[in-house]
């Protein structure tokens, strides 16, 4: 293990190592550098730096967003992201602490339409029974409006809205219509390319019984495609909660436009088993080859941490790995009908996904689960907040005060998800060669992204045949990545030699925030039984720590002062890189790996809330945490 102890070095090995090298065209240079001109920072093509951006936001426009009181829409949405201040639904002054390179928004499409009206008090939702109360408990404000939208999202999960309402703010209506336009040209207003990367998009809203299988859908194309086609929706008679029907609209979306799209699967925690299928799909489909080949095609890409739980892993799946228990929301689905067994729960993580992946594709040729890792924030207030500081919540009614803590996320007869359960997570960054949708669109279809639980951590990773020690010496390591392996996100290259995979890693803490206590790889294999295993390694760690006798490394400790939300940098390390080569490697078995960064503890955004307004905290409230940075997986499959 190597420590680098210079960050304006690293920051050199982030940015100056940063874009593929090619031959030198200068006449006569083959004689004196046949494969690399003399200057390291010419001929490159690879990407220089991390661009950090939000997949997953909903505005007023959204049914769940506007029904609990957000009034702001796309406009504000985009200048907040870009680092303006705005004034949020709720009356306070907001800013981030760093503006977004990027960012996809992503209203809800079902009922697209229905809350500006439902706010304004429009005749035709009055004419409805349901319509009226929805309005009353809307117009009543504080609980009475919460309940108001509770239930009218529980109609929406069960499928029991008045039809009038979902075909009159379905595809073919002119609210529908409206509205998707009006999506569309503000991404068009703010969408600048070299600075600000805002693109198109919009979320699929499949919640079968409440289980959640939503998708969230980017484009990479401008309004001359997008206004080509109207997005889909998920509420019959008009649509289909089937993950199928996604996949024919992008088809057609595609065929139609000469277009671009994917889709990322919603963080799976309240799907209650189905949104990592090996068998039959929710809907009564068999996991077959068809299935398995369009999930592929489509789905390049899996939102694991955000708002609502971080969804890496669970102690119950992977009991080995004591940082499992981080963010995990396990008590049902979405709005608690069902509640969780352990059962359920390896239908629900990433890695326990990218592990079938490995079976589905022995099985079948083609790994349905092979996605590149992400966070987002999801959040209804059309504020991309992911700071602990500065945490604004999910929805307007749980917007910073000081009773937002009591509030939960969802109670009901059957089991709750306390207000202080909520995650101030995620963001994903991407490794693109500048700041464009086609860029970073590209980007995400060959998995070169990382999450983070909303720290900018920065992170590399590469896996080869033959890196070692001396490759982490240069100031510009990530050429030696690029040119003698893969990055996060691809597949190792053939075999060379008698040999285990070699991986070069390097992480450099966020330089506002928390020094790092450890990077770690986690690999997933298939056994020459069919069997699925995991193991995480420790393979770079700060203050000279060393593992005890059953190879455990010691915690990194914790500067925490819970009285003033604050901690000291005075463990951890800033950055921390390393060389790891595969102990248990077996040439016969597929395999993943995927890195893990952890922070030293911090403290959660209750305890800025505790500090702010004076308030006591329930005595189960997390209070602090370690944030962390989750790598796209590098993949090995035998050869033959």
């Amino acid at each position: 293990m190597i420590r680098l102890f210079s960050t304006t070095a690293i920051l050199i090995a982030f940015s100056s190592a940063a874009i593929a090298q090619v031959d030198t065209t200068h006449e006569g240079a083959d004689t004196v550098l046949p494969e690399r001109p003399y200057s390291p920072y010419a001929n490159r093509t690879f990407p220089a730096r991390p661009l950090w951006g939000e997949t997953h936001l909903h505005t007023g426009l959204s049914l769940d967003a506007g029904a609990f009181g957000n009034i702001l829409g796309p406009d504000e949405a985009w200048r907040f992201a870009k680092g303006e201040q705005v004034i949020s639904s709720t009356g306070q002054p907001v800013k981030l602490g760093r503006p977004l390179d990027w960012m996809v928004l992503t209203d809800h499409t079902d009922l697209m339409g229905f809350a500006p009206d439902l706010q304004a008090g429009n005749p035709n939702i009055l004419a409805s029974e349901k319509g009226r109360e929805w309005y009353a408990g809307y117009s009543a404000g504080g609980e009475a409006a919460g309940q108001s939208a509770f239930d009218l999202i529980t109609n929406f999960a069960q499928m029991t809205l008045p039809e009038e309402f979902v075909t009159g703010y379905g595809p073919g209506g002119d609210p529908f219509a409206f509205t998707w336009e009006k999506i569309v040209q503000a991404a068009e207003r703010h969408n600048d390319p070299g600075e600000f990367s805002a693109f198109i998009g919009f979320e699929w809203t499949s919640v079968p019984k409440g289980m959640n299988l939503h998708r969230n859908v980017m484009l990479r194309d401008g309004a001359m495609r997008a206004l080509q086609v109207v997005p889909p929706t998920t509420q019959p008679p008009l649509g289909n909660t089937d993950p199928k029907a996604l996949y024919e609209w992008l088809e057609m979306y595609q065929e139609k436009t000469g277009g671009r799209a994917v889709a990322f699967a919603h963080n799976g925690n309240l799907s209650n088993g189905w949104m990592f299928p090996t068998e039959t799909t929710y809907h009564g489909g068999p996991v077959d080859q068809a299935y398995v080949e369009a999930r592929a095609r489509w789905e390049p890409h899996y939102e694991m941490t955000q708002i609502k739980g971080d969804g890496e892993a669970h102690p119950a799946l992977s009991p080995d790995d004591p940082f499992a228990d981080y963010e995990n929301w396990d008590v049902g689905n979405l709005d608690i009908t069902e509640l969780k067994t352990e059962e359920m729960l390896g239908g629900e993580y990433a890695r326990e996904a990218l592990k079938r992946g490995l079976a589905l594709e022995a099985k079948f040729g083609t790994n349905p689960y092979k996605f590149g890792m992400g966070g987002a924030t999801d959040s209804h207030t059309s504020l991309a907040t992911a700071e602990e500081d500065n945490f604004f919540g999910k929805s307007v009614s749980v917007e910073p005060s000081p009773t937002r803590i009591a509030h939960p996320f969802i109670a009901n007869d059957m089991g709750r998800i306390e207000g202080y359960k909520l995650v101030a997570s995620g963001y994903t960054a991407v490794w693109a060669t500048e700041n464009t949708r086609e860029a970073i669109f590209d980007a995400f279809k060959r998995k070169e992204t990382y999450a983070t639980t909303g720290p900018r951590i920065g992170l590399r990773f590469f896996g080869g045949w033959n890196f070692y020690e001396n490759d982490l010496r240069t100031r510009s390591p990530a050429v030696e990545g690029y040119s003698k392996g893969v990055p996060m996100g691809g597949d190792l290259t053939p075999r060379e030699g008698d040999v285990a995979p070699s991986f070069m890693i390097f992480a450099l803490k966020d330089p506002i925030g928390a020094n790092l206590d450890r990077v770690q790889v986690v690999k997933g294999w298939l056994d020459a039984e069919g069997k699925l295993h995991e193991k995480v390694y420790d393979v770079a760690w700060s203050d000279g720590r060393e593992p005890d006798g059953d190879g455990k490394l010691p915690e990194v400790g914790n500067t925490v002062d819970l009285e003033t939300a604050s901690w000291s940098n005075t463990i951890g390390a800033s950055e921390l890189a390393v060389v790891w080569s595969d102990p248990d490697f077996d040439p016969a078995e597929r395999a993943f790996y995927y890195v893990r960064a952890l922070e030293i503890p911090t403290p959660r955004w209750v305890v800025y809330d505790k500090v702010r307004f004076g308030i006591d905290l329930p005595g189960e409230a997390q209070l602090v945490h370690q944030e962390r940075a989750y790598s796209s997986p590098i993949w090995y499959t035998p050869e033959g």
